[in-house]
């Protein structure tokens, strides 16, 4: 079968190659991939030497053979899935126990750009807590992860100020019902609650904004560089405040369980996935450099054309 591959080159970060076709494990599931989607992190993780590794987290298809212990869903079903690795393919062995079936009005597109946008969005908010009158600053936002946090906070009645570079970047967060600012020392606070994913000089401009006893959940660091605290600065106003560090991964629920609620609130109009950019995925390579580069809004979509 065909499958993306990294070739170790920063313009061409992947290239196409011929591989043998997955040989799923018992309680994996063998899915007809007809979408990916393709995430900001993946790219920095194709700048190391990993060999015999495939990129290829988010998925959207067909089961062609379920799993073999009995799990999941059955061969001709219509799958959402979030496999560990190699789901830039024609074909990808799926874990049951991160496999959500679609339902028809669900495209299998828009499905793809559910999976760690969507899951580490959703288990963000859970994290932070109840939501409704609390005012929330979120740095980072116009990608996946920020369009999928913005309208579920405001969804759950937040007041919600979005950090996006620029205004058209951040126009789809303003629709959500977001304050846009460029920068998190443009926010207007404090806030009952900041997420923070970008690291760098933006950690401590979010800090600062936060209210006495406040929450702060670092979810990511984007900006690639480490940050710098001084104890000293709590007293001029987060004083007490509380610095949590997230990762999607570590969740009590299973991705399967989780995925299914996305997909059902997709289903319902209740979630929006924003596709930035959505392409043949021959374009692969060209799609991830825009993406370092910060030129996608929301989530960007490979579709699998045979």
């Amino acid at each position: 079968m065909k499958a993306l591959v990294p070739t170790g080159d920063a313009r061409e970060a992947v290239a196409f190659a011929d591989v043998d076709e997955p040989e799923p494990r018992p309680d994996e599931a063998l899915v007809k991939v007809a979408a990916f989607s393709v995430n900001r992190g993946e790219t920095f993780q194709l700048e190391g030497d990993r060999p015999g590794w495939r990129p290829g987290k988010d998925v959207a298809g067909l089961v062609v053979q379920a799993a073999a212990d009995g799990s999941g869903p059955a061969c001709g079903t219509r799958v959402v899935g979030h496999p560990p690795s190699a789901g830039w393919a024609e074909y990808a062995a799926v874990p049951a126990g991160s496999l959500a079936e679609l339902p028809a009005p669900v495209p299998v597109e828009t499905a793809a750009a559910l999976p760690l946008a969507g899951l580490t969005a959703l288990r963000l908010l859970r994290a932070a807590g109840p939501l409704a009158g609390r005012t929330v600053l979120l740095t980072g936002a116009s990608g996946g992860v920020g369009h999928y946090v913005t309208e579920l906070a405001a969804a759950a009645g937040a007041e919600v100020t979005a950090v996006s570079a620029t205004p058209e970047r951040g126009r789809r967060l303003a629709e959500f019902g977001a304050a846009v600012v460029p920068d998190a020392a443009s926010a207007e606070g404090p806030f009952d609650l900041v997420l923070e994913s970008t690291g760098g000089r933006a950690f401590p401009d979010a800090l600062a904004r936060l209210r006495r006893r406040g929450t702060l959940i670092w979810f990511g660091q984007a900006s690639r560089t480490p940050v710098t605290l001084d104890f000293f600065r709590f007293f001029d106003g987060p004083e007490s405040a509380t610095i949590r560090h997230f990762h999607y991964e570590d969740a009590d629920t299973a991705n399967a369980d989780d995925l299914a609620v996305l997909v059902r609130l997709v289903a319902d109009g209740r979630l929006h996935p924003e596709i930035g950019r959505s392409a043949d995925w021959a374009e692969t390579a060209a799609v991830l450099a825009d993406l370092r580069e910060r030129r996608v809004r929301g989530n960007a979509v490979l579709t699998i054309d045979r």
